[in-house]
């Protein structure tokens, strides 16, 4: 069982969870993961590893409350505890090397661009960030990530904070303007990460995007987060998620993102139910 020690709402649909997951905490690196499960119930999901603190022993989680077990775990609070806890899985990002990345992070995606650009930042890299949501109450991390980039750009579909447009906007701008970065780092929805790669390809800017699909076993057996990465078949679990968004079939992983769509309606009405009885 894993304590939650800290829970905090950044907006009326994402929550942050701080866990007393030691041994995860001792070995994490950013652009891993974690799968939990909340009860012996439960299904298994998996999470990004937001951040941690080897000295305290915590594993901080950020997740959207969009499907049945998201809105199960959003109910726990503080205190609580999770049933099964696994981790670090994945492939750790590789940033050896980069001297000046851009670091775009697409809504919730941003809760898994910053360990990349705190990391960029601690290795001593010149880091831009730049994030995306619909409007100015879905703003996440701001100060976080702030502090470990040299610029941050923050833009709204609505314009709400000022700032109408996309990612894509900024970026093409920063590098009409001459940014030379050796790398983008753009992590969000499939639509996003597709169009980032578009704009970096022209230039031949090296871009890197985080395949967060379906997992289930978290090592690569039973094939839920298959991935197509230049013409090969790929397993976001383990050889992932980082991956060369050059290469990724995005056409493909769109498709098979569809395919739950029913069962998530079907979980989710099951929750209101069972809600509703308990009421």
């Amino acid at each position: 069982m894993f304590e939650i020690v800290e829970k905090l709402t950044l907006n009326s649909q994402v929550k942050l969870m701080s866990v007393k997951a030691p041994k995860i905490a001792e070995k994490a690196q950013a652009g891993q993961f974690i799968i939990l499960r909340i009860d012996e119930n439960g299904e298994r999901i998996p999470l990004t590893i937001s951040d941690y603190d080897r000295e305290k022993g915590l594993v901080t989680i950020i997740f959207q409350e969009v499907g049945a077990t998201t809105k199960r775990l959003g109910m726990l609070e503080k205190g609580d505890f999770i049933q099964n806890f696994v981790g670090p899985l994945g492939r750790a990002s590789e940033l050896e090397g980069l001297k000046k990345v851009c670091v775009i992070g697409g809504g919730l995606g941003t809760a898994i661009a910053y360990p990349q650009a705190k990391a960029l930042h601690d290795m001593g890299a010149v880091v831009d960030g730049v994030t995306g949501f619909r409007n100015k109450d879905l703003i996440i991390l701001e100060d976080e990530m702030s502090k470990v980039c040299r610029n941050l750009y923050i833009a709204t579909d609505d314009g709400s904070n000022g700032n109408k447009g996309f990612v894509t906007n900024i970026l093409q701008k920063l590098i009409d303007d001459g940014e030379d970065y050796d790398a983008v780092i753009a992590i969000g929805p499939l639509v996003m990460m597709r169009a980032v790669a578009e704009v970096t390809r022209p230039k031949g800017i090296k871009t890197i995007v985080s395949m967060n699909s379906i997992m289930i076993d978290g090592t690569g057996m039973c094939g839920g987060c298959r991935v197509i990465v230049g013409g090969e078949t790929k397993f976001a679990c383990v050889d992932g998620p980082d991956f060369d968004g050059h290469l990724v079939d995005f056409e493909t992983a769109m498709r098979r993102g569809n395919m739950y769509k029913a069962m998530e309606r079907e979980a989710d009405c099951n929750l209101m139910k069972a809600g509703e009885q308990n009421a």
